[in-house]
């Protein structure tokens, strides 16, 4: 029996007939492919903070999918009521991951469908509540098909790229952010030659995006994070792209912890930095990289979590930030859905949401 690849699963999907948020549990792979059918809040909530659905696009789709299933459960036909169970529910489930701004983004859209629907049932609530949230997962695959397309403009036949943590299909519905100009390189039938960051310390690009690139056939060589500088410094790559969990309005960016260190090597060595966000990641009401809270995860991640034996001392101090801030200053370019903002980002970004609010109308 041939393998299943592991681009043929979907990332997060909803099984309304089992009331389940399906998910691949990426802590697992790339050693087995577990698919975990989660059906209570604390399983959703648990499996977005435990990283087992990662990257912003996917825990946007989880927590949209997640507080519909919330909402099926609650038993009233009292508007008020089922609003206050409702708000609870969001709350909780948004509590799970404070840096990802997708998973408020779409946690916030989908309380938009019950406060703006005031005068239906709470069946007919429920029941839009579920389209919207298919309709969050849909709209994810056009985005980041749509990146990569504009991303893809910025590639050569031949070039090599570098990228940082898991930006790919494990990350969203489909493509990736960060790896979709990759993916329609290849498709174009370019020789492009991929470098992937391990990404210390929970190896996202050693365990997800070497797995699913090298899955594609795609040429990937895996490298420690401190060999990126070596891999600069030689012209072995003409771009990085890497994705965010959230852009200020100035265009400082967090993702993943390293990307700083990475931003700034690039900027050294003139190789241009590219994110890849979906609007959805970008918080124009958040005015600089400072205003950006960054979540602290546990010490274990650091001493023991990937080792039969502790790797460091018992009761050593540890500092585990999940991301960084990378200036606006070390970043070419940031790749929406609706075209790719240049410095200065300022007016940039601007342009961009009053081109998606002139397209939505």
């Amino acid at each position: 029996m041939e393998k299943r690849s592991i681009l043929s699963y979907e990332t997060v999907s909803l099984d309304d007939a089992k009331s389940a948020l399906v998910i691949i549990d990426q802590t697992k792979l790339p050693y087995e492919t577990v698919i975990s059918e989660l059906t209570t809040q604390k399983q959703i909530w648990d499996a977005i903070y435990r990283l087992e659905v990662r990257g912003a696009p996917a825990i946007g789709i989880a927590g949209a999918m997640g507080v519909y299933l919330a909402a099926k459960e609650i038993n009233t036909e009292d508007y008020k009521e089922f609003c206050e169970q409702f708000k609870k529910a969001k709350e909780y489930l948004d509590s799970s991951r404070p840096t990802a701004v997708n998973l408020s983004w779409a946690l916030n859209r989908m309380e938009s469908i019950v406060l703006n629907n005031k005068t239906a049932t709470v069946a007919e609530i429920k029941k839009l509540l579920h389209d919207e949230a298919v309709e969050i997962k849909a709209e994810d695959v056009w985005v980041c098909k749509t990146i990569g397309e504009y991303g893809v403009t910025l590639i050569k036949d031949g070039d090599g790229v570098l990228t940082h943590c898991n930006a790919g299909q494990l990350a969203t519905a489909k493509y990736g952010t960060a790896t979709a100009p990759m993916y329609l390189a290849h498709e174009k039938g370019y020789k492009i030659k991929v470098y992937a960051d391990e990404t210390r310390p929970l190896l996202q690009g050693a365990r997800l995006t070497s797995y699913e690139l090298h899955s594609a056939g795609i040429d990937v060589t895996l490298n420690c994070d401190s060999a990126s500088s070596t891999i600069l410094k030689n012209g072995w790559v003409q771009a990085v792209f890497v994705g965010c969990d959230r852009v200020a309005a100035n265009g400082d960016t967090a993702n993943k912890v390293g990307t700083a260190n990475l931003a700034i090597c690039a900027k050294y060595y003139n190789v241009p930095v590219y994110i890849c966000a979906p609007t959805s990641t970008i918080d124009m009401n958040c005015k600089n990289g400072k205003d950006i809270h960054i979540e602290e995860r546990p010490s274990e991640e650091i001493t023991e979590m990937w080792y039969t034996n502790r790797m460091a001392p018992d009761g050593v101090k540890t500092f585990n930030p999940a991301f960084d801030v990378t200036d606006n200053q070390c970043i070419a370019g940031i790749i929406t859905e609706y075209g790719i903002a240049y410095p200065p980002f300022e007016e940039s970004l601007k342009e961009i949401f009053v081109k998606k609010n002139n397209t939505k109308k």
